[in-house]
């Protein structure tokens, strides 16, 4: 009964360290995942949120310039020496042209006021509420921006990454066919049906092939790497992309209004408020405001001490007309003119150029689609001529020299396949920025 649970004990403990020291298989996450993380831990767009809450933040702070202000404030002096007027004794009765001073007050003064104010008018402060509006929009825009340059940005390195598996798949089955082509040569070579530099040659293929093998799984490692970043995943999480690449063919998108036209017009509609603002800052403004007080004066001293408070209470309306600044507000206004006419031009500028990098890609995306049925053709036909010509090399009919340039057709073929899907995920993501089908919430 001991030696069974003896070995019972040794049977669990190897089962737990070969569980644990199986490899961990990386989680397949779909381009959707990788947007969804994203969303919420990637920290250029909570930044960006963040500062949309402020724009808020500052609408509600230019209202609250509206409401009544009430202000208290307490002051207390105490006087070393009494400040001293002169009086003309012609107010007595004196001479005239003749003064005595006179120290009026008492040592201790206190001062308790508060004051309240209303504007019942003021253009600058109507102006700073449009203006914060119009900026709170803006900020809305940068943050659709924001969203747009992160799905651009996952999407290109999630395709990158799914072409390199691609990539990766391609040199591997290269790297079995050779290997396969070095053993039957090693063979000819010991049966002395082929020279010794026929196999130096398979085995330089070889090597070539193992360090591009390394090449691509590093620049895998590296993109999925940014990947992570970009999504918000530890850099030590196993992580992997789908293999099938998904894509619809020659798809027709509705031409949008792109975001960085709608941030320029939204730049021009700021500029032209803050025009107005200034304009308006030339019409007068008009306050209501009010205060009550209490002003003691204390005495400690021969006959009689006391602290006394007299009340002062006040209503009053105050109109400011502003009259002349040094020509600041009008250089301030040709300014302003002048950035709204940059921005005019900006718009204009930008709508040319988004026609014309939409046509650009779209016949960049046709081309490559052309390209990819092409390829694909060539990469059958490359790999037939390959088979054919070891058959042939098998069967005396062929020498290594054949093999080797049908083996360069064939990685040739699956570049060109490679190249081809690249430049049409691309194009198309290009194509869906420039038309203004980004959309985060249509990621399958």
């Amino acid at each position: 009964m001991i030696i069974t649970k003896q070995k019972l004990r040794i049977f669990l403990f190897s089962f737990l360290v070969l569980l644990f020291s199986l490899p961990v298989k990386a989680q397949v996450w779909t381009l959707k995942q990788c947007i969804d993380s994203a969303q919420i831990h990637n920290q250029n767009l909570q930044i960006s949120r963040n500062n949309v809450e402020m724009g808020l933040e500052k609408t509600k702070e230019a209202k609250s310039n509206l409401i009544p202000k009430v202000k208290f404030t307490g002051d207390y002096k105490y006087f070393f020496d009494q400040p001293t007027q002169l009086m003309p004794q012609a107010a007595f009765g004196g001479p005239e042209g003749v003064f005595k001073e006179v120290k009026f007050g008492t040592p201790h003064n206190f001062n308790l006021a508060l004051q309240a104010a209303l504007p019942l008018y003021n253009p600058k402060v109507y102006g700073a509420i449009k203006t914060t509006k119009v900026a709170s929009e803006l900020n809305k825009l940068q943050y659709k921006k924001t969203r747009e340059e992160v799905y651009y940005n996952i999407s290109n390195l999630y395709y990158n990454a799914q072409v390199l598996k691609h990539q990766l798949q391609f040199v591997e089955d290269n790297l079995q066919n050779t290997s396969k082509l070095l053993k039957t040569v090693e063979l000819l070579y010991k049966q002395k049906l082929a020279m010794r530099s026929d196999v130096e040659k398979i085995q330089l293929q070889k090597e070539h092939l193992l360090t591009q093998k390394k090449t691509v799984e590093n620049t895998i490692v590296q993109v999925n790497n940014l990947l992570k970043f970009n999504i918000g995943i530890p850099l030590s999480q196993p992580f992997d992309v789908e293999s099938s690449i998904q894509y619809q063919p020659e798809i027709n998108y509705t031409h949008n209004i792109i975001v960085d036209l709608q941030l320029a017009n939204t730049k021009k509609d700021l500029l032209t408020t803050e025009l107005k603002t200034l304009k308006n800052s030339r019409i007068p403004s008009l306050s209501l405001y009010g205060s009550y007080s209490e002003v003691g004066f204390g005495y400690r001293g021969d006959p009689k001490n006391f602290l006394n408070f007299y009340p002062t209470s006040l209503v009053g309306v105050q109109l400011s007309i502003p009259v002349f600044n040094g020509m600041v507000t009008k250089r301030k206004i040709n300014q302003k003119k002048i950035e709204i006419k940059n921005t005019e031009l900006q718009v204009s500028l930008l709508s040319r150029q988004n026609t014309m990098q939409i046509e650009n890609a779209r016949r960049q995306r046709n081309v490559a689609f052309i390209t990819i049925k092409n390829t694909r053709s060539q990469i059958k036909l490359a790999q037939s001529v390959y088979d054919q010509t070891v058959l042939q090399q098998k069967q005396g009919l062929a020498n290594i020299t054949d093999v080797l340039m049908a083996d360069s057709d064939l990685k040739e073929a699956q570049q060109n396949y490679i190249a081809a899907t690249i430049n049409y995920l691309k194009a198309d993501l290009e194509l869906k920025k420039l038309t203004g089908n980004i959309d985060i919430s249509t990621v399958k």
